[in-house]
């Protein structure tokens, strides 16, 4: 609407997940001057655009990102596709403040010469909105000491529907208020650095966003715990290929074998079956890996830290050695992606570890570096190594049979802010 009522188009994706060259040719073709983009979508386009000669890039001049933490690596590969000009802001704001509350102008950060914070700010708050960080005792913090960050102002939401519990515990008074304000609390870390601009300092609680979805961990592991063949779920976010990845640890009911890789990937196929049924696809673990029992700390109580880091190799199939210069090609494709040592002809994709920015990521690279125009779509078709390639083959200029649904899933995931 803003853009609408300055007298400017607006263009909207629509059903297709473009990958980077897509995305290049709409922004020159329709002459778009300013986007918005989810932070992780962001990174991924800049990465691609970093990995070739810089070059124009029509009417942008700006680009407001949004829905996660910014990493300091984005801004530099944008900086090195040649993006020097472009006003670039890191915008912040739960859906219940409606929404953005904060900006930071990284411009700054694009220019020659110009040094890189180990972590973008998420800058000021915008006229309108009040923001204070507080203590665990309800007082203000000073600068440089983390506290929960609270939101107040008009633009608020009036809570949540049919929640009444929830919206009290969310949506307190403002002390600061004379006219019975309230304030939102964010569940956000945060503190001020010198100069009051304000740095994200992490969760309160155990949520966690990926890809610009606010998960809590809880909910998946009681829709584990539901199933027949689980005794015990914990799931923990961990860095992989693309950014955090949801990683689920299971202990196998009793009478549910689990000894043999034959039996976990059995079991892997009946829970990820079952988990579609009741979660969103952003909240579906990347990896599932089972123990004979969760590591426990001296005092009796779960030792997180303690429990083995997720390898996506671990869970591939069988490895099947790709034969053609073709296969070759793409296995050398996935595993850069991927980051991992190696891929065979039955891999998944998915189950190796990719996701939807992924997909994106693989798709430009095949069409750069084969020259062979692929959709984001037919990764979905045709998950495997061989599948894929074998689809490269018969169709190498145009993938066939666009499943609509995934895109509409897609869609619904890249546009979370």
């Amino acid at each position: 609407y803003p853009a609408l009522i300055c007298g400017a188009s607006v263009v909207i994706r629509g059903k297709e997940l473009w990958d980077s060259e897509t995305f290049y040719r709409e922004l020159i073709g329709q002459g778009i001057s300013i986007v918005d983009l989810s932070t992780a979508y962001w990174f991924m386009l800049g990465k691609d655009y970093a990995s070739r000669e810089p070059r124009d890039f029509g009417r942008l001049r700006q680009l407001n990102l949004g829905g996660e933490a910014m990493a300091a690596e984005g801004v530099a590969a944008w900086k090195k596709a040649g993006l020097k000009h472009a006003c670039l802001l890191n915008t912040y704001g739960p859906t219940e403040a409606t929404v953005s509350v904060t900006a930071h102008d990284c411009s700054g950060y694009l220019q020659d010469g110009a040094t890189l914070p180990s972590q973008i700010p998420l800058g000021k708050g915008l006229p309108g909105r009040s923001i204070y960080l507080l203590d665990n005792s309800g007082n203000l913090t000073l600068k440089g000491a983390t506290g929960e960050l609270m939101i107040g102002g008009d633009l608020l939401a009036r809570g949540y529907h049919d929640r009444p519990g929830l919206t009290a515990e969310r949506f307190i008074p403002d002390p600061f208020s004379q006219d019975g304000g309230r304030l939102y609390r964010s569940g956000d870390l945060a503190r001020y650095d010198a100069e009051g601009v304000i740095d994200y300092a992490g969760r309160i609680d155990h949520q966690v966003k990926i890809r610009g979805f606010r998960i809590e961990m809880g909910e998946i592991e009681a829709r584990l715990l539901e199933q027949p063949q689980v005794r015990e779920a914990v799931v923990l976010a961990q860095e992989g290929a693309g950014g955090p990845q949801l990683v689920a640890y299971l202990v196998a009911a009793q009478g549910v074998s689990a000894d043999s890789q034959d039996d976990q990937a059995r079991l892997r196929e009946q829970l990820k079956a079952a988990l579609k049924e009741v979660l969103p696809d952003y909240m579906l673990p990347a990896h599932l890996l089972f123990l004979e029992a969760l590591p426990l700390s001296p005092n009796g109580k779960l030792d997180r830290k303690a429990l083995p880091k997720a390898d996506a190799s671990l869970l591939q199939q069988a490895y099947v050695a790709p034969q053609s210069e073709l296969e070759q090609q793409v296995a050398a494709i996935w595993a850069e992606v991927l980051e991992v040592e190696q891929v065979g002809m039955n891999d998944n994709f998915f189950e190796s570890g990719g996701h939807s920015l992924l997909v994106t990521a693989m798709v430009s690279r095949v069409q750069l570096k084969l020259g062979r125009q692929v959709s984001v779509q037919m990764a979905f078709e045709f998950p495997t190594l061989g599948l894929f390639v074998s689809q490269l083959q018969q169709a190498p200029g145009q993938a066939q049979g666009a499943d609509l649904s995934a895109l509409e899933l897609l869609l619904d995931e890249m546009e979370a802010v």
